[in-house]
């Protein structure tokens, strides 16, 4: 998995996301509220809980904002039920996008982001029909100058802990797991102190697409974009080149 950086995989979602915290933080008090439905408000039992908090901490939400959302969701039998939808589709010259959204509404859900492909020439496709092109891997971005340990010993805490690649990119460390050790290289990582600017399981691309033209760029960032600002939408993975 080494040769080309996974870091612009989420480059486009991460500085949508400094631009508007109040978005990622809909984003994440969603997944807070799902994750203690399934599993319960004690993050000691509920290692999906863990990892949500581990996300919000990463985006720097504050942590009473944290335990708010945690205790609402614990005390509130009647609080909203998201689903999990996911959406696949191409955008201009054959980019590959998936579209994961939490919504309590999937036919708005479903118009929004139907509306954000035709916008930008795109279309949507059947369930599968762009997945295949994807790895789903646990994604750990360490940020090198926050980070204090060097990088062989970062690389063997991070493989000890049971990751699966370790590469080392101009600005970032990234760590790739399978989903099932996620969690625990995850906690691992995070018992040791390292500093984690994104912390998430994400969908890697095999290959990626190269646009040369202005105007397929400009389409492509139209979809991008109108799938950001949409609170529904909790994750945009695509395979541009950047």
């Amino acid at each position: 998995m080494s040769g080309h950086s996974k870091f612009a995989n989420i480059k486009h979602k991460k500085e949508k996301n400094d631009a508007a915290k109040g978005k990622i933080f809909t984003v994440i008090g969603r997944e807070i509220a799902v994750a203690v439905k399934e599993g319960g408000a004690d993050p000691a039992n509920n290692s999906k809980l863990r990892d949500v908090i581990a996300k919000a901490k990463a985006n720097n939400m504050p942590n009473d904002t944290i335990d708010r959302g945690i205790k609402k969701a614990a005390g509130d039998a009647n609080s909203v039920n998201y689903e999990v939808l996911t959406y696949e589709g191409y955008g201009p010259s054959g980019v590959a996008i998936i579209v994961d959204t939490l919504t309590d509404n999937k036919n708005r859900t479903a118009a929004n982001v139907r509306s954000a492909f035709t916008k930008g020439n795109g279309n949507v496709g059947t369930p599968g029909s762009v997945s295949y092109m994807f790895d789903k891997k646990g994604q750990i971005i360490i940020d090198k100058e926050e980070c204090e340990m060097e990088a062989d010993d970062l690389m063997m805490l991070a493989l000890d802990a049971g990751a699966e690649d370790f590469s080392e990119e101009e600005d970032s460390y990234e760590v790739y797991t399978d989903p099932d050790n996620f969690s625990q290289v995850r906690e691992a990582l995070e018992k040791e102190g390292i500093p984690m600017l994104e912390a998430d399981i994400t969908m890697i691309p095999q290959t990626w697409v190269e646009l040369s033209e202005e105007d397929d760029i400009k389409k492509l960032n139209r979809i991008l974009d109108l799938l950001d600002g949409d609170d529904d939408v909790q994750a945009v993975y695509h395979n541009w080149d950047e």
